[in-house]
């Protein structure tokens, strides 16, 4: 891509990676390697609770001198923190992702230097291997490493309270933050001698720009121990490990192996999806596949449930919404879980999944999401238990797993029970009509979830359109796993019968002739809400859909007109008084555009799915749907995609730089509408030679 020097800085600074390690840690930066977030590090390692996901190595200064030259820095440096010097942003010759993993090469004065980050598998460590891959060398390389451990979420401006101290233990250098709930770092360097220069000292303030844009603190100082010495010679590779783990555990992986342990690990996972799906052997499906699996991970901190799934023969197992701030969200995980573990060949995972969340309904709801640091969850969610039902029935369809189903039935029967005669958060089924409604003060209790300064912005309190399309669909899968089974107390019967009367009265309620499209809400507390939203897609998406199909055409029509995007669905259709055409600003300005006009980029599988319905067989045109959301994949997060996106040209994402559902939901429409005649491409054994996904090449 040919640009000039200050509109190639600009694209590094803005373009973002992430490698995750399984348990929710993660590495993440951008291109350019300066910091322009609170939630960017070298390694955030995710420890047991109540410490949760704790920033560790923030930063690593690179410079490097050949032939006896100048020091010349390689990435963004303290003195330019928060912007990119001209000269840095030359010596980037290149940025790609291989196997969905970063990898550098920085070009100057004969040389190339190739840089590249993993983590291992169920680890909190960080591999930062270097490789003097052209000139003769030597190349002297100096590593700055930054500190200051503090919760991912905590301000940058969090003053250093504690004395850090380093020491050096069998070769291995260990940073210490003098808390004694809190592990140390270890640091050391592999395939080449390294001294370590010791000149301790605070760094001046770092700025983090997107913290600046989003309304936060934006300005922080690291602790600095010193810094490594090292020298490059041709193709021999250097590698800085650093460790929140165990000394045993931090040297039981070899430097020399861990990029090809985890390039097989990732081979593996391709194999799997293309044994399963071979829709997904192809490079769209097989980036989306490796984005998929950053997102499933191991909870590390719940001890006590990790030890309870294992008396069973169980392991826990979970779905982290998205990086870099979410945990994971059962709503979230219910609607990914197919495009993230049954499209992949993961269903053990699945399994794991589904039954974790089982055990932890409480009142005959899942929970909405489990806090960091917390071993509990928080319940106030009206969809998200509705959606554990769709995500059982694709998890079943596809695997046949009985066992799970009939393990879970009770359970399922305790949620309907619960919903017809009601729970918390005033959920419950109006007996006058069959329709479920929902709404407490101060609660967001749908997916429009956005709330600042108590300001709930979308409370849709009342009978909400999707809430009642997945009712029904989750009373019909119950009646079906049922079957002719006559229960002695009559709840055969009687999910039969809401089954019917919830349907009757939505066509009744929500059908509006003057409108053409669905109410959002009925019975709300300002009557029934007019606002065009994508909400009505699920009254025709889903495995039983309630919507009469003489009613189909005419909402996918209004829907096409006003709502769809190339990346997704708007929130809200353009022209309604709520209308907001960005997201941006800081959180009050985000949240009152969250769920009013901003694109999700994860409707566009629902909505394919209801075009299908109405078009059988019409995979060309939905597969064009995709082109926009396939797009991003080389923008923003690197081989993902993000959470939202702008609601009108150019689109600009937004949010989290990669978003599960989004990611799940475009990956499990893709392989819906391959069509009958895609040629399989051998991309498992290529990623390991060739770049997947965005370069940066000047």
């Amino acid at each position: 891509m040919k640009r000039d020097v200050d509109d190639g800085a600009a694209t590094l600074l803005e373009a973002e990676w992430l490698v995750t390690n399984g348990l929710g840690g993660f590495s993440s930066g951008t291109v350019a390697g300066v910091n322009t977030r609170r939630y960017h590090g070298l390694l955030v390692a995710a420890l047991p609770n109540p410490i949760g996901r704790l920033v560790m190595l923030n930063h690593l200064g690179e410079r490097a001198c050949v032939a006896g030259g100048e020091r010349t820095a390689l990435g963004g440096e303290e003195r330019a923190a928060g912007k990119l010097d001209r000269e840095v942003a030359r010596r980037l010759a290149a940025f790609r992702l291989e196997a969905g993993l970063p990898v550098w090469e920085y070009e100057w004065l004969g040389v190339r230097i190739e840089k590249r980050v993993v983590m291992p598998h169920k680890q909190n460590t960080v591999y930062i291997r270097y490789c003097l891959t052209r000139g003769d060398g030597p190349v002297r390389l100096e590593l700055h490493p930054a500190l200051h451990f503090r919760s991912y979420e905590a301000p940058v401006n969090l003053q250093i309270t504690t004395r850090y101290s380093h020491a050096l233990s069998a070769g291995c250098h260990v940073f210490e933050a003098g808390d004694p709930q809190l592990p140390p770092l270890r640091v050391r360097i592999g395939g080449a001698a390294a001294s370590f220069v010791n000149e301790e000292r605070v760094t001046s303030e770092f700025l983090y720009p997107v913290e600046e844009q989003r309304g936060y603190e934006f300005r922080g100082t690291l602790w600095a121990p010193g810094h490594f010495e090292l020298t490059l010679a041709p193709n021999e590779p250097v590698t800085l490990v650093a460790s929140a783990e165990t000394e045993e555990v931090m040297s039981a992986l070899p430097p020399t192996e861990a990029l090809g342990w985890e390039e097989e690990r990732r081979r593996r996972l391709l194999d799997a999806a293309i044994a399963t799906h071979p829709e997904t052997a192809d490079e769209v499906a097989a980036e989306l596949v490796l984005a998929a699996d950053q997102f499933i991970f191991t909870p590390a901190g719940r001890v006590v449930d990790a030890t309870r799934a294992a008396a069973t023969g169980d392991e826990i197992r979970s779905i982290i919404a998205g990086y870099h701030w979410f945990t994971d969200w059962g709503r979230d995980t219910m609607i990914s879980l197919e495009g993230l573990t049954l499209v992949t060949g993961r269903h053990r995972e699945a399994g794991f999944i589904l039954r974790t969340f089982a055990h932890y309904v409480r009142n005959g709801l899942i929970p909405n999401m489990f806090p960091d640091g917390s071993n509990e969850g928080l319940y106030h969610t009206a969809d998200a238990t509705l959606w554990f039902f769709h995500a059982l029935h694709r998890y079943v369809e596809i695997t046949d797993d009985r066992r799970t189903l009939v393990r879970i039935l009770p359970t399922l029967r305790g949620i309907v029970e619960h919903h017809l005669r009601g729970t918390l958060f005033g959920i419950r089924v109006d007996p006058s009509d069959g329709l479920l409604t929902q709404g407490a003060a101060g609660y967001q209790l749908t997916w429009m979830d956005a709330k600042v300064d108590g300001w709930v912005v979308t409370p849709r309190r009342g009978k909400a359109v999707e809430i009642n399309a997945l009712w029904y669909n989750a009373l019909k899968l119950m009646e079906g796993w049922i079957g002719d089974e006559r229960t002695p107390d009559g709840f055969a019967s009687r999910v039969s019968a809401a089954a019917e009367q919830a349907r009757v009265s939505f066509n009744r309620r929500f059908w509006s002739d003057e409108l053409g499209y669905l109410y959002d809400v009925v019975d709300g507390e300002h009557g029934d809400e007019r606002h065009c939203r994508p909400n009505q897609i699920f009254a025709i998406s889903l495995d039983h859909p309630v919507l009469d199909r003489t009613r189909w055409a005419s909402v996918l029509d209004v829907v096409r007109e006003r709502l769809v995007t190339p990346v997704g669905l708007r929130s809200l259709a353009p022209g309604d008084p709520d209308y907001k055409a960005r997201y941006f600003g800081d959180l009050r300005a985000r949240d009152a555009a969250y769920h009013q006009g901003t694109v999700w980029a994860w409707l566009i599988g629902p909505w394919i799915d209801a075009w299908l319905k109405v078009y059988p067989g019409d995979t060309e045109q939905a597969r064009r749907f995709l082109d926009g959301c396939v797009d991003a994949l080389d923008a923003y997060g690197l081989g993902s995609i993000g959470e939202v996106f702008d609601a009108e040209e150019p689109y600009t994402p937004r949010g989290c730089i990669a978003q599960a559902w989004s990611v799940a939901e475009v990956l499990r429409a893709w392989v819906a509408t391959a069509g009958p005649a895609r040629p399989p491409v051998a991309v498992a054994s290529a990623l390991a030679e060739e770049a997947v996904g965005a370069a940066v090449d000047r």
